[in-house]
């Protein structure tokens, strides 16, 4: 591997800023991004990404490539959180190995976010309908994460159907995922010079807003670790080897449906990324007796960082 791009990554002032959130937490410093900011941000993160992913789908020509490619996306979200879940019961309750599964399942919207940057910074372009594809990737994990629990809760057997069924509608109809599809369709419909009209605000300050966030992702997850290390040895190694793995696989083998470095780049960085928004939602809502005290600390203070530092050098090193 590269080792130049490991260092431009470590160096790379999005991530330490989350570094300096976790330097903040440690010091017990009053540091802290204000709840109503931080959530604007990351509606602004998701609209940006959106919006410049339509942009680019309107310039692209349909081919079986991008089907395939789609399918590919889905296919992957439904297979890692069947057999993680197998791993993870092995250690974990039902209930706390099909939230787990679910969340490695799932993607972050986030390390998308940080991964278009990565992209910008080898100077590749992200294609529109790979937006598209992350959208599409975040709910499939979900609705399987809540048919193994079922399946394997014998004491809820038959029971709590309706309230499943409003959580597998909410996972595709939650905020995040209705912001990107919503901003994609914008940015295909716009022209290119109504586009260029609000280009400051969905380019220029992007960076910006992704460094402040990223502190504030630094700040959440160094209050969650203490609970988080209770767990013992096998939520870290699961946290640290299972996405590198997910996103080392897929790397190699997205070769199969398409030659893009930057689409198999993408599609590494989704396989290999954990959700820490939209399934802890969903878990609390149909799965109470599963513990966010667990998969929220593994997707966001090991998993997140992981990737960000090791795993998008590692990623890319193979699908070059």
């Amino acid at each position: 591997m590269n080792i130049d791009l490991l260092l431009e990554n470590l160096t790379n002032p999005a991530l330490l800023f989350f570094v300096l959130g976790l330097i903040a937490v440690c010091l017990k410093s009053d540091l802290e991004i204000p709840p109503n900011s931080s959530k604007f941000i990351s509606l602004y993160l998701l609209f940006a990404i959106g919006f410049k992913g339509g942009q680019e789908l309107a310039h692209e020509i349909f081919s079986w490539e991008i089907v395939w490619t789609v399918l590919f996306g889905i296919g992957i979200s439904l297979l890692i959180p069947f057999y993680t879940f197998f791993i993870l019961k092995k250690k974990l309750n039902i209930y706390d190995a099909g939230a787990v599964a679910a969340a490695y399942g799932s993607i972050s919207a986030v390390t998308f976010v940080t991964a278009v940057s990565y992209l910008e910074m080898q100077q590749l372009e992200l294609h529109g309908h790979m937006v598209a594809i992350m959208a599409l990737m975040e709910a499939p994990a979900i609705v399987v994460g809540l048919i193994l629990i079922s399946s394997y809760d014998k004491t809820n057997a038959g029971t709590d159907q309706v309230k499943k069924r409003k959580v597998v509608k909410h996972s595709f109809t939650n905020g995040s995922v209705l912001l990107i599809l919503g901003s994609l369709l914008i940015g295909f419909l716009a022209s290119d010079a109504q586009a260029e009209g609000i280009k400051p605000f969905t380019n220029d300050i992007f960076k910006g807003f992704l460094a402040i966030f990223l502190l504030d992702m630094g700040i959440v997850s160094g209050k969650k670790l203490q609970s988080f290390f209770s767990y013992g040895w096998f939520p870290m190694i699961f946290a640290i080897v299972i996405p590198l793995f997910n996103g080392c696989v897929v790397a190699i083998l997205s070769s199969s449906v398409t030659d893009e470095i930057s689409n198999r780049f993408i599609l590494a960085i989704l396989s290999a990324s954990a959700s820490y928004i939209a399934v802890p939602a969903a878990m609390k809502m149909t799965v109470p007796k599963s513990n966010p005290g667990l998969y929220l600390p593994m997707a966001l203070a090991v998993t997140f960082p992981i990737n960000i530092t090791i795993g998008m050098p590692l990623y890319f090193y193979l699908v070059s």
